[in-house]
């Protein structure tokens, strides 16, 4: 997926850009309003800052809209309700405050994204690359035979499927399937990969991404992946 970084301030753009594609997203960077929405019709999610040299964010922000429904995330050090409350009417998606923590700002986007997808368009599930049936909360082995996972398996293995191989930090994945920002689910987002783990076995693997939290690879990728000539 794809961020269109509008930051005119390019040492906060180079850090957050290299942030970002560490984590696996693609990045462009617009220093204008401008330049920003030339760039806009390829983003998957727009982080923008408010304060840019040749327009408000805000006026970047109702430009967008008239012509697109891509997520919106609002970055600026105005903290106060009335430009909180503008930005919001304006039509950003969510707003974060600087300064700000990247994990904290990548689950912001993992729950923009999640909550926008739908706007165009309600799929039933993602396809994780096997046969799984998040209704019945089940998944089929390569021998056919169905194995059970829990609800807390079914959600987290849905929120794994959104993006393949890419990974989801461990704070949307929580905010996802527990619905809380309790740093004791830490803990139980762990038991419950490595109970997801074993049920995938042949079909899938949830790789741990250091310094992140998981992403769902399956098996065939990871076989293209290890016999990909050099």
């Amino acid at each position: 997926m794809q961020v269109l970084v509008v930051e005119d301030d390019l040492g906060v753009a180079d850090a957050l850009t290299h942030a970002l594609r560490r984590q696996g997203w693609s990045v462009r960077h617009a220093a204008t309003g401008t330049a920003a929405l030339d760039l806009v019709a390829d983003a998957d999610i727009v982080l923008l800052d408010m304060g840019l040299p040749d327009h408000d964010g805000l006026w970047v922000c109702r430009r967008i809209r008239e012509t697109s429904a891509v997520p919106i995330v609002a970055l600026t050090a105005r903290r106060h309700e009335d430009a909180v409350v503008g930005a919001l009417r304006a039509g950003v998606d969510d707003y974060v405050t600087k300064p700000y923590s990247v994990p904290v700002l990548l689950a912001r986007m993992d729950a923009v994204v999640r909550r926008t997808v739908g706007r165009a368009a309600t799929p039933a599930a993602p396809d994780p690359g096997f046969r799984f049936d998040p209704d019945t909360r089940e998944i089929w082995g390569a021998d056919g035979t169905p194995r059970a996972l829990t609800a807390k398996e079914s959600e987290l293995l849905v929120a794994l499927s959104r993006t393949p191989g890419r990974p989801v930090s461990r704070a949307a994945l929580i905010e996802e399937v527990w619905d809380t920002t309790w740093v004791g689910a830490s803990r139980t987002l762990d038991v419950h990969v490595a109970s997801l783990r074993a049920k995938l076995r042949d079909l899938a693997a949830v790789e741990s991404v250091r310094g992140v939290g998981y992403r769902l690879v399956v098996t065939t990728d990871r076989d293209e992946t290890s016999t990909r000539p050099e």
